[in-house]
Formats: structure tokens, C-alpha cells, sequence
């Protein structure tokens, strides 16, 4: 990559050095500055349409405008962050600040979206970094200038693509340390912005717009589940690109099935919603596998566990336990149909006016009875779920609420997540699991190191549920079968 503009030495140059920032920039002759000030055409985007969401949008501000009445919010997208050195991390918008206003990943960075109090309702107003100056050089002396980073659009365009007037960032922090009246603000984004209303806010407040702000995506509008099925269904073509590249992955790592998925995540969207976990062999007994640099070896199973987010941040999570060379061994395939089954029993319980724990129970059910009768562990049934014995097996929840983050709403309260009641709109994934470590000396040694999930992306309707990723099959005989179309 092009390195910025360094310190010019004595021998070089014989212009003094202008100092810019930190004093990193070059001289620059008082004719070349004149010389970049002009001679430059005008790009203004007359014919902007608004972002598909923008009405929802609107109504999700509108929402917020009614919890907290009279209140100035102050809802930031964060700051980049360094990864190295000069180097900074692909931005992210903070969830928040994406969800009211569709924020674009491309031209978030340092935006604060702002609702003013009125006397009816709120007056939004989303401040962002305008076009680079060009008249100061800031447009090609600026690490962050438009000729380093790309052109951004200006104010006017901005309010004209989310529907909100726009406004200069960097005046808001003085404008917020000026400013009267009960305010509260998104924590944990932007240091700045936090630090010019220390006096004005306090945690406990702040946490309870933090907790709305979670609890109001518990149940998705339209727009979402479109963007969730999005995301699916890419991420189902980035599945069947992995299995035609096994043989590649044999020869190589678990690493080239990572970088195959990440293919299809970054040309069909904004990047993976999570670190791919492409666990060969006993590495499938790790939950969170994301080293990926291990063997991938005929015979053993290859757990997989990847999503595709798409631009505007919607991701799905779905996991394929699949048999590297095709076929599943005997006793794969009997661990693999037991957490078939138990997944069949998860999904069924997903239903408007369930319990949010229900599917979890049902899974868990399942997978007791199998232990109980492989003879793993000592029934009655019900006594291993009164003791939770089965969760040496199983070891984690069968699935989590999915959205703009994998595990979505996670501020949300108890009483309304996983104590709570579903209703149509909400998304959530269900994923049991089973996993035999390779030194768990309590299972028969053939047991040892297989490891195998199964998740799909539910959503709950008004009349049960449907699996937005059923286009990748999931029982034994189908996946075999899907695999050696692919591979043939």
C-alpha cells in the first residue's frame, strides 16, 4: 500500500516544513499548495434517492423519540481503530447508530446521530465529516483526506440518503459541552463525544437507552427478515463453495476453507458477521474455534460454522457438520442423526407464544435420551436434566437471538429475552451440539474427537416458524448426497 506523506530531510528539500497534525508531512512549496486548491471539477450527486430502509428508520427514531421525551440522545458510530502502527481496522458502525439511521460502513466513522427535544417529539439531526477541504489541502495532506480514503459524500447528500439534515462532527462536541436539559448517550463508541457531556450523564441512564436500543430489535420489521434472508442465502452459496474446494483444503489447511467462505462474504457483502469456524477433526470439539490452521483430513468431519453479513450489517450464523470425504463413518452418522433429531425438536417448539426457553429444553431433551442410551451417562432421563449432566456433551445454549450482531440484543433484560415469550418477527438460531473431547476418558475411545452441530436461522410467523437457510440440507443422507452433486 502507499505509504503517506513523510518528513522530507534536509538534503531533500530546502522548503521549510509545514507542519500538518503530528508533523508527519512533507514541505510543500507555497506553488503547489496553490496549485492543489484549484483546477478540480464539481462531483456534487444531484440525483440521490434515499436509502431503501429510510422509512423504517424513521420508525425506529420514532419509537425512541417516544421512550424518552423532553431528552436530548446522543446515539455515536465510533472512531477508527488503529490495528498497527498507520494502519486502521475496516470501520464498523456501532449497531445503534446503524439501526436508526442505516449508516453506510463506507462513511460512518466519527458520525453521531442526535435527537434534539422539541416540544412535540425530537428533531434528528446525523453529524458526519463533510467533504475534504481542498482549499486548506486537507483533501491530499490528510491521512484521512478524500484522495487517501476515497471520496465521501457531502452534507447535503447525506441528508438527502437517510432522510436526516446533516451537519459538521467535529462542531458537535463543543456544541454538547454548551448544551443544557437531561441528555443520554451511547456508551463505549466515542471517547470524544463521551468526554464533552461527563457531567451530563450518568451510567444508569445511559443504560437504560443502551437496553431499549437492544430490546426494540427483538422483533424484526420487514426490511430486516429481507435482509436476513440476504444474508442466508449467501452465505448458503459460500457453503457449497467450500465443499467443492475439500480436496484444495486437504492439501492445504483448515485456513483455505476459511478464505474460501470469506470470498463469497466479501463479494456478495460487507464481510463475515463473525470468525469463521472451519474445525476439522477434534478441532470441532472446540467451541470457538477460529485458528483454522489445522489438518484437513478424509474421514473426519469438518464443522463449519460461518455467516455472510451484508452491507447493511443483517448477518446469518449457520453451522454444517460434513463428513470431509463424503460419507459419514457408522458412528459419525449415529452422533450426527441424534443432534438431527434434537435440532428437529428445537425448531418445532419456535412458535409465536412459546416460551423463549422452550427450544432450548427440547433440544436438550433429545440429546439426554441419546446419552442415557449409548449408555454415557446414567438415567433416568429427567434426572440428567434436573442435574444438567447432558452438558458435558452438550456445553452450550442452543441458540441466541440474530440480527445486525450474531448474538443479537445482547443488552436486552432478562424478563424479555430468555425468560421471555416469542412473537412473530423474531429471529433466532437454533444449534444443538454434541462434542467428545479426545482426552474425556469417560466416553469409549472411538467417541474421542468428534465433534458435531447443526444451526439454522429461524424465523417465528404468525404460525409457527420457517428456516430461512432450509436450502442447505441438513439430515445425513441428504447432506451426503447434496455433497457428491457438488463434488461430481
Amino acid at each position: 500500500m502507499a505509504e503517506e506523506l513523510t518528513p522530507a530531510t534536509p538534503d531533500e528539500s530546502e522548503e521549510p516544513i509545514k507542519q500538518r497534525k503530528n508533523g508527519l508531512y512533507p514541505g510543500v512549496s507555497d506553488e503547489l499548495a496553490e496549485n492543489m486548491k484549484s483546477g478540480w471539477a464539481d462531483t456534487e450527486l444531484r440525483d440521490l434517492e434515499p436509502i431503501p430502509q429510510a422509512a423504517e428508520t424513521a420508525a425506529r427514531r420514532a419509537a425512541l423519540s417516544a421512550r424518552f421525551p423532553g431528552e436530548r440522545l446522543v446515539i455515536p458510530a465510533g472512531n477508527l481503530k488503529t490495528r498497527s502502527n498507520d494502519t486502521e481496522y475496516a470501520f464498523r458502525a456501532s449497531v445503534e447508530y446503524a439501526y436508526l439511521t442505516g449508516g453506510r460502513p463506507d462513511e460512518s466513522a466519527d458520525g453521531v446521530l442526535v435527537l434534539e427535544p422539541k416540544d412535540e417529539g425530537h428533531e434528528a439531526t446525523i453529524y458526519l465529516l463533510p467533504r475534504s477541504d481542498r482549499e486548506n489541502g486537507e483533501f491530499w495532506l490528510d491521512g484521512q483526506g478524500e484522495l487517501w480514503v476515497g471520496r465521501r459524500h457531502s452534507l447535503t447528500e447525506a441528508g438527502t440518503l437517510y432522510g436526516i439534515p446533516a451537519s459538521d462532527v467535529r462542531e458537535l462536541a463543543g456544541a454538547l459541552r454548551e448544551a443544557t436539559g437531561p441528555v443520554r448517550v451511547v456508551r463505549g463508541y466515542d471517547a470524544g463525544i463521551e468526554a464533552a457531556l461527563t457531567d451530563k450523564v450518568t451510567a444508569e441512564r445511559d443504560e437504560e437507552l443502551r437496553v431499549f436500543l437492544s430490546e426494540a430489535r427483538l422483533v424484526k420489521d420487514d426490511f430486516e427478515v429481507g435482509e436476513l434472508q440476504k444474508a442466508v442465502d449467501s452465505t448458503v452459496r459460500g457453503f457449497e463453495d467450500v465443499v467443492k474446494v475439500l480436496d484444495k483444503a486437504e492439501a492445504t489447511s483448515e485456513r483455505y476453507i476459511e478464505g474460501t467462505f470469506f470470498l463469497r462474504a466479501r463479494v456478495e457483502g460487507n464481510d463475515v458477521g463473525y470468525g469463521t469456524i472451519a474445525a476439522a477433526g477434534p478441532h470441532a470439539c472446540t467451541l470457538h474455534w477460529v485458528r483454522n490452521d489445522g489438518a484437513v483430513r478424509s474421514g473426519e468431519l469438518l464443522l463449519l460454522d460461518a455467516g455472510v453479513e451484508t452491507h447493511t450489517y443483517y448477518t446469518a450464523d449457520v453451522t454444517r457438520t460434513l463428513p470431509i470425504n463424503g460419507r459419514f463413518s457408522d458412528l459419525q452418522r449415529k452422533i450426527y442423526d441424534a443432534v438431527y433429531e434434537a435440532q428437529e425438536a428445537g425448531i418445532a417448539a419456535v412458535k409465536p407464544g412459546a416460551k423463549y426457553r422452550d427450544f432450548h429444553d427440547a433440544a436438550q431433551r433429545v440429546l439426554a435420551e441419546k446419552l442415557v442410551e449409548w449408555g454415557l451417562v446414567e438415567g433416568p432421563v429427567e434426572r440428567v436434566l434436573e442435574l444438567g449432566l447432558q452438558r458435558r456433551w452438550t456445553l452450550h445454549g442452543t441458540g441466541h437471538m440474530l440480527g445486525m450482531d450474531v448474538h443479537d440484543c445482547a443488552a436486552a433484560r432478562v424478563e424479555t429475552y430468555v425468560d421471555g415469550t416469542l412473537e412473530p418477527g423474531m429471529c433466532l438460531t437454533v444449534e444443538p451440539g454434541l462434542y467428545f473431547q479426545t482426552d474425556d476418558l469417560t466416553v469409549p475411545e472411538e467417541y474421542r474427537g468428534i465433534g458435531v452441530r447443526i444451526e439454522d436461522d429461524i424465523l417465528v410467523t404468525e404460525d409457527g416458524n420457517r428456516n430461512l437457510s432450509a436450502a442447505l440440507p441438513r439430515r445425513s443422507d441428504e447432506v451426503e448426497a447434496w455433497m457428491a452433486s457438488l463434488k461430481g
